[in-house]
């Protein structure tokens, strides 16, 4: 599964190959083909594997005690992906959006409910700031990752990141409590 949700980010969906699949992951295709029969079934795989990273990821931020620090370590997280995101854009937006090119599977729902995540986990993180506009400042947040990656793929530009994500750390850095909020 991480190699069908590497090489799908890295090729995308309608290029992709069980065989590359394969390939990624060093085994015979027949192996991929038990336990996928169709690319459909592989680029699903590929959807669970980025929503079951991220739950990884969520999970270890939430050992953190307060809920700001979370977000500046998330944002943090991003710079460490800039350049793979100024060669292939965001793992699950880049796929959501070729996804939703196509008229059948539901795949692209699918891959929507991984960016729910993100900001729902976002959103709680506002949430535990005290601030009534937590959803409004979730889709601030999760929009910018979305714009910042997408800019520096299509200009092949990884410092748009570097950037971007400074930018992000100062904005969370100032943004104060809901007045009568901790």
């Amino acid at each position: 599964m991480e190699a069908a949700a590497r090489v799908v980010h890295e090729q995308g969906a309608g290029r992709t190959t069980i065989a590359d699949i394969a390939r990624a992951a060093n085994v015979p295709v027949g192996n991929v083909y038990y336990y996928f029969k169709t690319k459909d079934e592989l680029v699903g795989a590929a959807i669970s594997e980025q929503a079951r990273g991220f739950r990884e990821l969520a999970a270890e931020l939430d050992r953190l005690d307060d809920p700001r620090e979370r977000l500046l370590r998330l944002v943090d997280g991003w710079l460490g992906q800039k350049e793979r995101a100024a060669r292939y854009g965001c793992p699950t937006g880049t796929l959501a959006a070729e996804l939703d090119k196509r008229d059948e599977g539901g795949l692209d729902v699918e891959a929507g409910r991984v960016i729910r995540l993100l900001l729902d986990w976002v959103e709680a993180q506002f949430d535990a700031m005290g601030r009534p506009d937590a959803a409004d400042l979730a889709v601030t947040l999760v929009g910018a990752y979305q714009g910042m990656s997408v800019l520096a793929n299509a200009l092949r530009d990884p410092e748009i990141m570097t950037r971007e994500v400074r930018r992000l750390t100062a904005w969370l850095k100032e943004l104060e409590p809901s007045p009568g909020s901790a």
